[in-house]
């Protein structure tokens, strides 16, 4: 079994792997130029980001007719329907509206009018870099991992303050999961067809109730600092049970923390939560015997029966087949070469006893084996 110096630099490599993978995305020429069009896209308010999904749920990136075709190389297409939003109509104030106003602004908002936008997905042209082209919600499904989410979130809710639910994903308005501070709760999209981007999002939300409760240290992190401080424990966790997210969680982080100094920041402060995820996952899966293998074959091998011996050998051959974490996976295959030399060197020991027993045969063997030399 490992010391726990060996587990503790694990859990650090893990971190500090997340963190180089991360820069090394956020430095590409590829996102630069993300960020580039990110720039170009205007900054709507609350009120008007209500007022683009009220109209189209799947907008994801708006601009007006002309900022299309200047801005972006493309064109709105014919007989596309807008999407309206509120714009403001801004006046100089004269004297006597200031002291009514009771303002010393020169100008101020008298009013509101509506402008015409359109989605991407109404536009044609050139390609427009989007947070999904760094995002790859295609994660393979992986053995156990359902069994772990389940584990998991039946732990949170019987052990914890923690209450976790599920909903429908159409629910979500395109998230898969959120945790609401107020009531301490995680909601997760039940009907996630990828079981491990569903124990991935769990892991990042119970990451965001850690991190960023109400009584949390870091709960006043900006929005950025958050996300990439809960994703890159999800992905850390995810990593540990040999289950690679990076397709999905160094596109995701990286959309969100666009400068290394929040990278840098938010990551040294995610070194705790992190250990306390492997943690929990790591009594989790022994409880659901996926460890079982990790408790090694008695050290003192030679006191084991040919038949105990035999068995361990194909129980650690079934579990190297079916475990997806890479440092058990290394572990069990030590296990497994010991008893493989334990197993040879017996039978060398039986065949030597058998051929000192049985000259005729020894003797037959070397003859033999003159014969086919010649």
């Amino acid at each position: 079994m490992p010391s726990k110096s060996d587990v503790k630099a694990w859990k650090a490599q893990l971190v500090a792997q997340a963190e180089q993978q991360i820069l090394k995305l956020t430095d590409s020429d590829r996102f630069k130029q993300y960020l580039n069009t990110l720039a170009k896209f205007h900054h709507y308010s609350a009120r008007n980001i209500d007022l683009i999904y009220a109209q189209n749920p799947q907008a994801t990136q708006v601009a007006g007719f002309k900022q299309w075709q200047t801005d972006f190389n493309r064109t709105v297409n014919k007989g596309a329907k807008s999407i309206r939003i509120a714009a403001p109509i801004i006046k100089k104030l004269t004297p006597a509206e200031q002291k009514r106003l009771d303002t010393t602004d020169e100008r101020a908002i008298v009013g509101y009018r509506y402008l015409p936008v359109f989605d991407v997905s109404q536009t044609s042209g050139e390609p427009v870099l989007s947070a999904k082209d760094f995002v790859k919600e295609n994660l393979a499904d992986h053995q156990n991992v359902t069994s772990l989410y389940n584990a998991f979130k039946d732990y949170l809710n019987q052990q914890t303050d923690l209450q976790v639910s599920e909903v429908p994903l159409a629910t979500l308005n395109g998230a898969k999961g959120y945790f609401q501070p107020s009531t301490n709760e995680i909601v997760i999209g039940g009907d996630e067809p990828d079981n491990a981007l569903k124990l991935k999002t769990l892991y990042h939300e119970y990451a965001h109730s850690q991190l960023h409760g109400l009584k949390s240290a870091f709960k006043d992190r900006p929005r950025a600092y958050q996300e990439t401080q809960a994703e890159a424990v999800a992905y850390v966790a995810m990593q540990n049970i040999g289950v690679d997210t990076s397709n999905y969680s160094l596109g995701y982080v990286a959309t969100w923390a666009k400068d290394t100094a929040v990278i840098h920041s938010a990551l040294s402060e995610i070194q705790q939560v992190s250990n306390k995820v492997i943690e929990l996952s790591d009594g989790l899966t022994k409880q659901l015997g996926l460890q079982e293998a990790q408790k090694e074959p008695e050290h003192d091998l030679k006191k084991l029966s040919a038949k105990a011996l035999n068995q361990s050998y194909r129980s650690l051959q079934q579990q190297i087949q079916q475990t997806t974490n890479s440092q058990q996976k290394a572990q069990f295959k030590n296990q497994l070469h010991e008893i493989h030399e334990e197993i040879s060197e017996r039978t060398q020991k039986q065949l030597q006893a058998f051929a000192e027993q049985s000259p005729k045969i020894k003797k037959s063997e070397v003859t033999n084996n003159l014969r086919i030399r010649r």
